[in-house]
């Protein structure tokens, strides 16, 4: 046979393989270290997030209690004012209404609680209640005539709107 007829096929390099470095899988305690440490910190600004969060939930149950009592108040306030408004011969009897008025009103200003401004105030919608409108010269348009009820605000936010008349 002829030496062509062989096929010679080419050296193939023999492969060796490196060992593999197994590294160890076991954390180190550096490793347990900063997770208790991760850990910690984590749950520390979870309380501290429950804890602003519950404060802020019991600051506005309290201010919401607070305003729900007040208004129960305002229809003594109303009435005091309707009999300081009425003509009354006994004197004693009006000084007694007089007194009282004086008081619940500073027993509300100690509370808080803030009359809202009316008569020749401009209106505002989100303070006053308008339920009617007139026409007075010399009065500019949108500025508060008359106030049927008196309206409070207790922290910035209206207990009860004022019931006014509006210049046209």
């Amino acid at each position: 046979m002829s030496d062509e007829s062989e096929v010679l096929e080419p050296e193939i390099p023999e492969i060796v393989e490196e060992p593999e470095i197994i590294e160890s899988t076991e954390p180190t305690a550096d490793d347990l270290l900063a997770a208790a440490n991760d850990k910690y910190l984590r749950l520390a600004a979870e309380f501290d997030n429950f804890r602003r969060r519950s404060r802020a939930e019991r600051d506005a149950l309290y201010a919401d209690v607070r305003i729900e009592t007040v208004a129960k108040f305002l229809p003594v306030y109303d009435n005091l004012a309707r009999a300081l408004d009425t003509e009354c011969a006994d004197e004693a009897f009006v000084k007694g209404i007089r007194l009282t008025m004086t008081q619940l009103v500073e027993i509300l200003a100690g509370l808080g609680v803030q009359p809202i401004p009316t008569v020749g105030e401009k209106f505002d919608a989100s303070l006053h209640n308008a339920v009617s409108q007139v026409s007075e010269e010399g009065i500019d348009a949108g500025i508060i005539t008359a106030e049927f009820q008196k309206g409070f605000t207790l922290g910035g936010k209206v207990i009860r709107h004022s019931i006014v008349v509006v210049n046209a």
